[in-house]
């Protein structure tokens, strides 16, 4: 299995521990992500010091307030490092408000746009921003290898997300038992563009819900979706690991 999104720089304990317990999980690579220069600088340390983490380095929404030319090629610097597999997490987040709408938005035209020059998959936030987060998509994503909508929670845009192509990687909210929506959508959305994630430490789930979440607690999530689509969880982790392996070029 493979946890596609995660945060190892904001998880305790240690890296090289939870690294140990994904790997003792069955998980054969994850990937950390990086959001702003403090925590992209952590994310290659973690993916140059172990072999099955891989590193998406980019600018979360959150921290896009005063977003210039520097920022960006500050991003293109990183994403030359061999253990970079994608741009992100970029989008917007309409929600938190810690950046102004305007700053978000050309941030993530940005980094969409860097992504299509190096050729890479671009990891997607959205957060009460969808009508903007996909009209940008339509506008600047066509020439991407890949879309990747991370933490997917655009139901009520399925349809949408598949008509395009984009990639549906669902956490551990998918397991809860009030997120119908989310399940249907994990049910129906085709199999090769379905990505399973934790996105650790957040979004523990069900069954570890109020505690920290880890990379480990893929496999949780993963049996989870594969008993909504009726398969047994192997099946789910071929599709999953050949997906991966598409959308992240290895």
């Amino acid at each position: 299995m493979i946890d596609t999104h995660c945060h190892l720089d904001h998880c305790d304990p240690p890296d090289a521990e939870l690294v140990d317990r994904a790997r003792a999980a069955g998980l054969v690579r994850l990937a950390t992500v990086g959001t702003n220069p403090t925590s992209v600088e952590r994310a290659l340390e973690a993916a140059g010091a172990h072999e099955e983490v891989f590193a998406i380095v980019g600018l979360h929404p959150h921290n896009t307030e005063g977003f210039g030319p520097a920022d960006l090629e500050e991003v293109e610097r990183v994403a030359a490092d061999q253990k970079v597999r994608a741009i992100g997490e970029t989008g917007l987040d309409y929600f938190r408000e810690y950046a102004p709408h305007a700053d978000q938005r050309r941030a993530f035209e940005a980094q969409l746009e860097l992504a299509a020059r190096l050729n890479l998959p671009v990891a997607i936030h959205t957060r009460a921003a969808e009508e903007d987060t996909f009209a940008i998509l339509r506008d600047h994503a066509a020439a991407l290898p890949a879309v990747i909508l991370h933490c997917f929670s655009a139901a009520d845009r399925l349809e949408q997300a598949v008509e395009r192509g984009y990639v549906c990687s669902f956490a551990g909210n998918v397991t809860y038992p009030k997120a119908t929506d989310l399940q249907r959508a994990a049910t129906e959305v085709p199999a090769d563009l379905l990505l399973v994630e934790t996105d650790a430490p957040f979004l523990s789930p069900q069954r570890l819900r109020g505690k920290p979440n880890e990379p480990a607690n893929v496999v949780h999530t993963a049996h989870h979706v594969a008993g909504l689509r009726g398969l047994s969880y192997e099946e789910l982790e071929r599709t999953v690991e050949g997906n991966a392996a598409r959308v992240f070029g290895w």
